[in-house]
């Protein structure tokens, strides 16, 4: 009895890491990569007119890219179009060729399908959360319009977007000299997007009074979107996994929340990549 004793007692005092460590599973590692819309579907609040990325010059570009994160070597590429449980297979894949790469200017095609293919994946997921019939609008801009122009706060408002509208010009006006790369940065760089996003996100929970708080209730739309997202990641997502996710920049200050304060998921940096794939460029 003495020795069983002694012998539990030695099993307390082991480091946790040595008693648990073969119980613990592998890390989900994922990628955010933040882009604009190359195909100017004008969905957004404020908008970025973006160059044709169909000319020999952008799919180059795309080219050196997209060979920059294959290195990374993801097992899964999730981008943000809905597609049905259990499985988030985006169909449109299946189609994938030549023939969508030169006529279809949409980041997906262009980024994540190219990554795909790049990579022989024989299938990429759609895990984009849309409302549906019955449900809320994830981003209800219209009633913190009607807020401010019913408070007299238009300006405070417009001060707002007015750094977003800035870093889309200057982002359109860096086109004419920049590769996607280099433009990709504003999108990728947590010293440039989490600031801006933190200061426009929070920044709308002015626009209420004690009855009606537009301003909360968008942020609180917003985060449910991107929960419903992460969700769906996790669904999909298998312990070890390195998994790359394409998005609208303005989904990434949630998107890297919930990976950095879930447990089992770890962040990747994409700016690595961009950088390496800016200097594959200069050495050509």
């Amino acid at each position: 009895m003495r020795f069983l004793r002694g012998l539990f007692l030695m099993v307390l005092a082991l480091p946790a890491t040595v008693v648990y460590a073969e119980d613990d599973p592998a890390p989900v590692e994922v990628m955010i990569f933040g882009t604009y819309h190359f195909a100017n579907p004008g969905l957004d609040v404020v908008n970025m007119e973006a160059d044709d990325v169909l000319v020999p010059r952008r799919q180059a570009e795309l080219e050196a890219l997209v060979a920059s994160l294959a290195e990374w070597a993801p097992h899964r590429v999730l981008v943000e179009r809905e597609s049905d449980a259990p499985g988030f297979i985006d169909p449109s894949y299946a189609e994938f060729g030549p023939a969508m790469l030169a006529e279809t200017r949409n980041e997906r095609v262009q980024i994540g399908y190219r990554l795909a293919g790049r990579l022989g994946h024989e299938s990429v997921y759609g895990f984009d959360e849309q409302p549906g019939e019955g449900e809320p609008d994830y981003f209800p801009m219209g009633r913190v319009n009607s807020f401010a122009e019913a408070n007299d706060m238009q300006g405070e408002l417009r001060q707002l977007f007015a750094m977003v509208q800035a870093v889309n010009a200057r982002q359109e006006e860096a086109q004419a000299t920049q590769s996607l790369a280099q433009l990709l940065m504003t999108h990728n760089d947590p010293a440039q997007i989490l600031p801006m996003h933190r200061a426009l996100y929070y920044g709308l929970l002015q626009f209420g009074d004690g009855d009606d708080q537009p301003g909360a209730e968008l942020n609180a739309y917003w985060y449910m979107r991107n929960a419903k997202m992460f969700a769906k990641l996790q669904m999909i997502a298998q312990p070890g996994d390195r998994v790359f996710l394409l998005v609208g920049s303005g989904h990434a200050y949630w998107l890297r929340h919930f990976v950095e304060e879930t447990d089992g998921f770890e962040l990747v940096e994409a700016m690595p990549y961009l950088e390496a794939a800016v200097g594959a460029e200069g050495a050509e």
